[in-house]
């Protein structure tokens, strides 16, 4: 009875994440604190090698040893707090759900808002929280003010379900759609932001930008983009579902004005949470994706007008939040990108293999694509799980043909090693 005074006492006042007795100090602070000192003097690009600090790092997840899952580009895990916050908060709520749920656990939205403001480098009042990228990214393309005619220039290789909704915005208000196309890898930033500029018309409102290109993992020059916008007086939507989380950046300094993300990819939080980003002075004129009293309100928390919808998935992000701060956002990017980097730059020289990623720092992060030639993105893909248990996902979208490649921190690089030796072998024909 002590200890669930204790528990309902933290859930009613912080929601238990932000506590001091939150799970990630009661299981991870004092062997974390400690594997930190050893690699203090190290800047993060050489603590990525450090195997000793990242072994403590991957005792926190759970992952199947089964499988070597190398497609954290779709979702990743959630470390094992995560987990078990959702699991307990769920418990939580089911001992009496109108009580607990809009009583108690709905009280620790507000702090949780702080920390992903805290996070993101913005206001907690630019933040609302919701399930995922496309409903954040929808939020704004059917809640922006366009009319028949307006312009708005993407990508085809954009993610699907973005592309979808500026279509049916074509279909549904007659504004219109053009997207660019891009044969990625490009390491060149001018190369891009002139493409976009060329489509550029006296019609045109809204360019819509992918941080990082989901199917390839090429990192998009969003800040240029944006200034370049700004000054034909054009407003710009990023998709961040593969970026936050995983680059160490601040959203306001994108300098873009609508932001949405995936919090279940790289930051690892429970599967069906994500976060909507809005300049402060452009709230008010976006209309909510679902009902609201006041949908001209420049009140954020319009857009969360949700529904009945999962309290333990929401504070489990708390958690996620305290695992991902205690590595550090730039230490986590240089480890990720050392991952790919690992097993990229074994591979590319082997004969019949290509990559589609380019290796290059301001280019690429997690994500890399690569094909064998004459091989299908699935039969490549059957092969690597079918025979060595690697999992990764075929790509054959628009002028993409590969397969998709992403570790995490949980990653260790004997799996790496398993993945180039079975690349090799395929290659070679020796296994197919």
């Amino acid at each position: 009875m002590n200890h669930r005074r204790t528990f309902l006492k933290q859930a009613g006042m912080l929601a238990g994440a932000f506590s001091a007795g939150s799970l990630f100090n009661q299981l991870h602070a004092a062997s974390w604190e400690q594997a930190a000192q050893k690699i203090s003097g190290l800047s993060p690009e050489l603590a990525a090698a450090d195997e000793d600090y990242w072994s403590v790092i991957q005792q926190g997840f759970t992952v199947s040893p089964a499988i070597i899952n190398l497609n954290n580009g779709g979702v990743s895990p959630s470390p094992r707090i995560v987990q078990e916050a959702v699991e307990r908060y769920n418990k939580l709520a089911n001992e009496g759900p109108s009580y607990f749920m809009w009583r108690i656990l709905d009280q620790g939205r507000e702090p949780l808002r702080y920390k992903l403001a805290t996070l993101a480098g913005c206001q907690p009042d630019e933040i609302a929280i919701n399930r995922n990228a496309t409903e954040a990214l929808n939020t704004v393309i059917y809640g922006l003010n366009l009319k028949a005619g307006d312009e708005v220039i993407g990508t085809l290789q954009d993610y699907p379900n973005m592309i979808q909704a500026w279509r049916q915005r074509a279909l549904r208000d007659g504004i219109v759609y053009k997207q660019l196309s891009f044969n990625f890898p490009i390491e060149n930033d001018d190369e891009i932001v002139a493409a976009y500029e060329k489509a550029i018309t006296p019609k045109t409102r809204i360019l819509h930008v992918t941080h990082i290109i989901n199917w390839v993992g090429q990192i998009m020059p969003v800040r240029k983009l944006c200034r370049m916008a700004h000054q034909h007086g054009l407003e710009v939507v990023v998709d961040g579902a593969h970026s936050f989380g995983l680059l160490d950046f601040k959203i306001p300094d994108l300098e873009c004005d609508y932001f949405g993300t995936s919090l279940h990819k790289f930051l690892s939080a429970p599967i069906g949470s994500g976060m909507l980003w809005i300049k402060k002075e452009k709230i008010e004129k976006i209309w909510p994706l679902t009902c609201n009293d006041k949908p001209n309100s420049g009140d954020i928390r319009k857009f969360e007008t949700l529904g009945t919808r999962s309290f333990p998935i929401e504070q489990g992000i708390g958690e996620a939040i305290n695992f991902h701060t205690a590595i550090g956002s730039k230490r986590k990017e240089e480890r990720i990108r050392y991952l790919k980097n690992y097993w990229a730059d074994k591979v590319k020289d082997i004969p019949k293999v290509k990559l589609h990623t380019s290796l290059k720092a301001d280019y690429s992060c997690a994500i890399c694509g690569v094909s064998v030639d004459g091989m299908t993105p699935a039969q490549l893909d059957g092969a690597l799980f079918g025979t060595y248990k690697i999992h990764t996902v075929g790509i054959v979208w628009e002028n993409i043909s590969c397969v998709r490649i992403t570790p995490h921190v949980y990653t260790r690089i004997a799996d790496l090693d398993k993945l180039v030796h079975a690349i090799e072998e395929i290659a070679s024909g020796k296994k197919a």
